[in-house]
């Protein structure tokens, strides 16, 4: 019932970028059709896992598809991923174009087959660019878009990624975007088209939009950064017992601020009395509520300042979010039970609709499970899918 029922969408990605993406459509209601080579996707060997090929960030990101292996080198895989295209809505893919043309699925091909046809690739360079050929990962990208430089900038020095697949899961959050407004397009028009997602344009417009500063200007006011994210004391706060995630950011929160904790003589002082004051003076504002925090517990912290209107939040690890009270509250994570794996902790779609209301139609396929349910419905017999298991064009359906 989602708001993309009666979708389809064929998803030829692999590790994280696409699959995100298309999961996303697919928990929003399309049908998704996942291509996986016979080997599958890489990132169903990740571990830990129950089962070879059932790894957590495969189920985590590949729910609500079905899955069927076609080698796409051979005649007979792509003959049967234009048959799957000839009345899709969507295709999404995350290798380079220079491999699709060689595959004979650039979109001057596929456009002809079915003219309807969004066309989605999310890769990692724009194609009018020198780096238009060159391969792209989430670290290499982070690199690139200077997101260790700044993490050097407010630590020891060192440069280092973030401990995240954030390229990966923002660009394909942009491809979400882009596709469903391709869809638009195409509704209006009724002409498909070819829409291209590139890592480092999309990164690097992420990150400078925080951090272009000075230099929007032409010639530069200074070079760059937003001072606030830039100071080495925006961090959690140490209590006297652990750690607290707070934010005390306009005028009236620093008033609820002052008096809760009877700190009169910061409100009389000019660097934290007015917003432009303490933004002009952020690494003395934030070095000073540092000690302040670490004058009583996390818990008096928590009750303290929820009382006063500061905005604050506990400051979870992995294990400690799980529950939180909030998501337990939510259902966030619920405990579901996958055909083959058992008990597994999901995640909630999160985005709330008052009519089409989306939830994951199913948990992540085994490799191939779907192959010969899918192959049936653009027409291929019995004979014709064993016959393509005899070639080595799919593999037999899992036991």
């Amino acid at each position: 019932m989602g708001p993309l029922k009666g979708i389809k969408v064929i998803d030829m990605t692999t590790v994280l970028m696409g699959p995100y993406a298309t999961q996303m459509l697919g928990d929003y209601g399309a049908d998704v059709i996942k291509v996986e080579s016979l080997d599958g996707d890489v990132t169903r060997l990740i571990g830990p896992m129950r089962h070879a090929g059932m790894g957590p960030v495969f189920l985590n990101t590949n729910r609500s598809k079905r899955s069927i292996c076609l080698d796409l080198k051979k005649p007979a895989g792509r003959e049967a991923v234009l048959r799957l295209l000839k009345d899709a809505d969507v295709l999404v893919y995350n290798v380079r174009p220079q491999a699709m043309a060689r595959l004979q699925l650039g979109y001057d091909v596929v456009s002809a087959v079915n003219p309807r046809l969004v066309y989605a690739g999310v890769f990692g360079f724009g194609q009018d660019g020198p780096y238009a050929a060159k391969p792209a990962y989430d670290d290499l990208i982070q690199g690139a878009t200077a997101l260790p430089a700044l993490m050097a900038q407010t630590g020891d020095g060192v440069p280092r990624y973030v401990p995240n697949a954030l390229v990966d899961r923002i660009v394909g959050l942009t491809a979400v975007g882009a596709i469903c407004a391709s869809l638009v397009h195409r509704d209006r028009t009724g002409r498909g088209q070819r829409v291209d997602i590139p890592m480092f344009e999309t990164m690097a417009g992420f990150v400078m939009g925080d951090h272009m500063g000075g230099l929007t200007y032409e010639p530069p006011l200074d070079k760059g950064g937003y001072a606030r994210h830039l100071s080495r004391d925006r961090r959690p706060y140490k209590t006297s017992d652990g750690y607290l995630s707070v934010i005390v950011y306009n005028d009236k929160q620093w008033e609820n601020f002052f008096k809760a904790t009877s700190r009169e003589d910061l409100r009389a002082d000019p660097k934290f009395a007015t917003f432009a004051g303490r933004a002009a003076n952020i690494d003395v504002v934030y070095a000073e509520l540092a000690r302040i925090f670490e004058t009583r517990t996390t818990a008096e912290w928590i009750d303290l300042l929820t009382k006063a209107d500061v905005p604050v939040m506990p400051m979870h690890d992995l294990g400690s979010i799980l529950h939180d009270e909030h998501l337990e509250a939510t259902g966030f994570f619920p405990v579901v039970t996958h055909p083959t794996e058992g008990a597994i902790r999901s995640m909630k779609v999160t985005a709330t609709w008052s009519e089409t209301e989306a939830e994951p139609v199913r948990l992540a396929p085994r490799l191939n499970e779907h192959g010969a349910e899918i192959l049936r419905e653009i027409g291929y017999s019995a004979d014709d899918i064993a016959a393509m298991v005899r070639d080595g064009v799919t593999r037999s359906a899992p036991e």
